[in-house]
């Protein structure tokens, strides 16, 4: 993946950012170690950036789609109120294990429910509203994840999308691959949507914020 925003001021924002935690750091590092795609992984910046939204918006009810290695969720289970909850979704079997592992050594294992299997399958069988939705799974589906989360919003609800500017390839017209065609294509119908209001933020990989309009 290559860097959206210079090394330096990458590195600068990070010594700025509260530190994780020692668990959050040493699940970072078995990621690194173990697991294919460790660029996948969320990562300070972020991860705090997710904690913060959740602990703003006092969301009660959080959707996760694509768990990875846990970072992301523990994070987000930092910044719920008492009796919030996580719904995360994941679809391979090794990455759900090292996160099932460190969300039991946490404080926060009570707060975080993770779902095997394909996410869209997860979000039709769970019920109700979501206060706030983080998806950052497959790219290919991210046009039907958008259409299955936008009316499960509570009126005051945000979804994040994680990595729309795609290491800069969604302004490479000869970049037709799938992952990059697909993210191009829901960046315009985001943009272009009376439903919502969003904003696309130069965090790490892109991330773009939404809510309902009205």
């Amino acid at each position: 993946m290559s860097p959206i925003v210079p090394e330096p001021i990458e590195e600068y924002a990070e010594s700025h950012t509260t530190p994780p935690t020692e668990l959050l750091s040493a699940l970072a590092a078995e990621t690194q170690e173990t697991l294919p795609s460790p660029q996948m992984l969320t990562g300070r910046v972020e991860g705090r950036l997710l904690e913060l939204l959740v602990f703003g918006l006092g969301a009660r009810r959080v959707l996760e789609l694509g768990t990875y290695s846990g970072y992301s969720s523990l994070s987000m289970a930092a910044g719920l109120p008492d009796g919030g909850h996580i719904d995360t979704c994941e679809v391979d079997e090794r990455h759900a294990e090292e996160a099932r592992r460190y969300i039991a050594q946490s404080p926060y294992a009570d707060r975080i429910t993770l779902h095997l299997g394909p996410a869209l399958e997860t979000i039709k069988r769970l019920e109700g509203e979501f206060d706030f939705v983080f998806i950052d799974a497959d790219k290919e589906n991210y046009g039907a994840y958008y259409e299955a989360v936008l009316p499960r919003l509570t009126p005051r609800g945000l979804v994040a999308l994680d990595n729309t500017l795609w290491s800069g390839r969604v302004l490479d017209d000869a970049d037709d691959s799938a992952g990059t065609l697909a993210i191009r294509e829901l960046n315009d119908r985001i943009a272009a949507d009376p439903r919502v209001v969003a904003v696309q933020l130069t965090i790490r990989d892109g991330v773009t914020l939404i809510r309902r309009a009205g």
